[in-house]
């Protein structure tokens, strides 16, 4: 059968490849670039937790030795310092905040051209992957049978493949041969960014200063650690304001180090600038037939602390499980891919939405004000969840009126995840018997039945198998209408015990019953994937190479 096709090898073209590979999908990736990527250390990507948990599923090694994850969050207000969070590393478990909760997960920083080469490295190891250089496509053609892209430059030919997916960024030029509309907002905040290598009272810890007492310093600044003692500072600029001269930006960073130290500017190593322009644009389709959008080709965010990459790899969460099943059953439901464009788009929107709204408030006031009691704190509360992935600027998106939702049945329970929202990563047993986080299952492009059974945990696995429930929800997965994982969890935030709860291959909650019921789950399971005939279980050579024209 015919690779996909994806056109664009940006950090999400690349992330797609290997997340279709490691479902045993081939993919020819055409990259209109010459391959080799300028570091570039001023332009850098804040990636959430689960999003830089799913890059090193993907086998993206760069993340541990040139990113870092934050072990705290800082919000000043003129001279005052009004915020503090501890973050959760999630490494020794022990990271939490100052009273004993757990903070929320430490989000990963690193420089784009690191996480870019981790991904092609990764590739570099795949056979199911093609990655053509040079390659620009100009013309895409479309039957019932699969789609053509034509490429120019030194080797243009026509590629063929099952299926293509535009991750060429935001002048896409997939989406301008599909007529695809891409309405938005330009220059929504602009941004001096400057690379520096110094050492600042914060280590490790990334800040957001808003109306800094010293004059030319802007409404807001905010710095991000790196490794190495690098740290990315961004200055917010007005809108219409002049242009950035290198003499000017040094001043900025002269008198921002020194008022940070009090009053003294510490040493520093310029390392690289720039000039961050965010827009807010939302592709009216994402989905034309076999042709898909994902990233910057589908949308463009970044203002008050949303994060564009991390939302375009949420896109290839959410789409390569579905582009796999359907490439290996043929017969699959058109609803499952039609599922992509109106979970993720709905999500992105609504966090567009969410964005633009804030704004007039939180850069001068405006109409918002009323629903913000608090003032200033409430506006610090704001764009705190906003960069550290909770609440309407941040949190990952649930997807409850999903095309794929489970039918409403006697046996469904609330628990302490929404239905269509992220489950939580709690410790599973898998099948051999180790135990692992319930992440480290997803990507296989299997549904996950998890068992919430206290007490199991000090039983030998051999015993616990043969015993109570097990046997009989074994027999029910084993039945299901699409290959299925079953594990078991010590417990599950407001699950009560002896729960079943059954998480899509991306992670996101499906449907919680009381008990095991196999027909509710049968009838859940098949939902998840559209609907249509029962599938078996499909492995493919995982030495087979693409098929290409």
């Amino acid at each position: 059968m015919d690779p996909v096709i994806i056109v664009g090898a940006g950090p999400v073209g690349l992330a797609l490849s290997l997340a279709l590979a490691a479902q045993d999908v081939p993919s020819v990736v055409l990259d209109e670039t010459s391959g080799r990527e300028e570091p570039r250390p001023a332009r850098t990507v804040v990636l959430r937790a689960d999003m830089a948990a799913l890059v090193e599923r993907l086998g993206c090694a760069t993340l541990r030795d040139e990113g870092v994850r934050w072990v705290g969050w800082r919000s000043l207000r003129r001279k005052q310092q009004t915020r503090r969070v501890a973050l959760d590393l999630g490494l020794s478990g022990d990271a939490g905040a100052a009273d004993g909760t757990e903070g929320p997960p430490a989000p990963l920083h690193i420089p784009q051209h690191a996480l870019t080469r981790g991904l092609r490295d990764a590739i570099a190891r795949q056979k199911l992957i093609t990655l053509v250089t040079d390659a620009r496509v100009d013309a895409v053609e479309q039957d019932p049978h699969g789609v053509g892209a034509r490429t120019r430059g030194p080797d243009g030919t026509w590629w063929r493949g099952s299926h293509l997916v535009g991750c060429d960024g935001a002048r896409s030029t997939v989406r301008k041969l599909l007529g695809v509309r891409f309405p938005g907002r330009t220059a929504v905040e602009r941004h001096a960014v400057a690379a520096l290598r110094t050492e600042l009272p914060w280590a490790g810890e990334a800040l957001l200063h808003r109306q800094p007492p010293w004059r030319g310093a802007g409404e807001e600044i905010a710095a991000r650690p790196l490794p190495d003692g690098v740290w990315r500072i961004d200055w917010l600029l007005p809108p219409r304001g002049d242009l950035v001269t290198p003499d000017a930006l040094v001043t900025r960073i002269r008198d921002t180090l020194a008022g940070w130290c009090e009053g003294t500017t510490p040493a520093y190593d310029l390392i690289d600038t720039g000039v961050h322009t965010v827009h807010h644009r939302l592709a009216r389709r994402w989905r034309v037939d076999r042709v898909f959008l994902a990233g910057d080709a589908a949308h463009l965010l970044g203002a008050v602390g949303t994060q564009g990459l991390d939302e375009g790899l949420r896109d290839v969460d959410n789409l390569a499980w579905k582009l796999a099943h359907s490439w290996h059953h043929r017969d699959a439901p058109p609803v499952l891919l039609d599922s992509y464009q109106s979970e993720r788009r709905a999500a992105v929107a609504a966090r567009l939405r969410a964005a633009d709204q804030s704004l007039p408030v939180l850069r001068g006031g405006g109409g918002l004000r009323g629903y913000l009691p608090g003032g200033g704190r409430a506006h610090e509360a704001l764009l705190t969840d906003g960069h550290l992935g909770r609440g309407p600027l941040g949190a990952p998106p649930a997807y409850p009126h999903s095309p794929l939702a489970a039918p409403a049945s006697e046996g469904r329970i609330p628990v302490g995840t929404p239905d269509g929202a992220p489950a939580e990563d709690v410790r599973v047993t898998a099948p051999d018997g180790t135990t692992v986080r319930l992440r480290d299952r997803l990507g296989q492009g299997r549904l996950l039945v998890v068992l919430v059974a206290p007490g199991t945990g000090v039983w030998d696995r051999r015993h616990w198998m043969s015993a109570g429930v097990m046997p009989r929800l074994a027999e029910a997965v084993d039945a299901l209408p699409a290959p299925a994982e079953l594990l078991v969890t010590e417990g599950y935030p407001g699950a009560p015990a002896h729960a079943v709860l059954l998480v899509r291959p991306d992670g996101h909650l499906a449907a919680a019953f009381a008990g095991v019921r196999p027909e509710e789950l049968h009838a859940a399971a098949d939902a998840v994937r559209g609907g249509g005939p029962a599938v078996e279980d499909v492995s493919t050579d995982s030495d087979r190479t693409a098929d290409v024209n």
